[in-house]
């Protein structure tokens, strides 16, 4: 028999449910204002915005899978959806025949430099048009703290691989 978990305080749950509906509801309006510049998910931009911020413009699918906390299959999907857009290129790395590169083309930087206007936009006026400079000041503490936290026993997909 295990021991009953000890109960969130008012507050932890004042707390955590703030957050999720914050989350939800960011999340909705980010989404919308994707599809509707882009045709882009969620998941497609942070692709997107990750290969447009790379020096090189490409990672390992791997990689990318890790740092947009997605399944490695469902990164695949996406990378697919957007390889067949024009948007990105897909090739076996030269190192590892094992991994996959993909590299963001100039048709994926054009589609982020027409979304991002819109995905600031809705960002500012969503979240931190609500917030003085000292709540974002605790906000990037204290959500980095438990995103540390969690990243320190993330699920696979979050997990940094092993390279040998």
């Amino acid at each position: 028999m295990t021991d009953a978990p000890t109960p969130l305080s008012s507050k932890q749950l004042e707390a955590y449910f703030a957050l999720t509906e914050v989350s939800s509801l960011l999340r909705h309006s980010v989404e919308k204002q994707l599809r509707d510049d882009g045709g882009l998910s969620y998941v497609q931009f942070h692709v997107l915005a990750r290969l447009g911020d790379d020096p090189d413009g490409r990672q390992r699918m791997t990689d990318l899978a890790d740092g947009v906390v997605y399944s490695r299959s469902g990164l695949t999907y996406q990378a697919q959806v957007l390889d067949e857009r024009g948007l990105v290129t897909r090739a076996p790395s030269p190192d590892d025949e094992r991994s996959t590169i993909v590299t963001i083309t100039d048709a994926g930087r054009a589609v982020l430099a027409t979304v991002f206007p819109g995905h600031v936009e809705v960002v500012r006026s969503h979240l931190f048009a609500a917030l003085s400079d000292d709540d974002v000041d605790d906000l990037v503490r204290i959500l980095g703290r438990a995103a540390g936290r969690l990243r320190a026993a993330p699920p696979r997909s979050a997990a940094g691989r092993r390279r040998v």
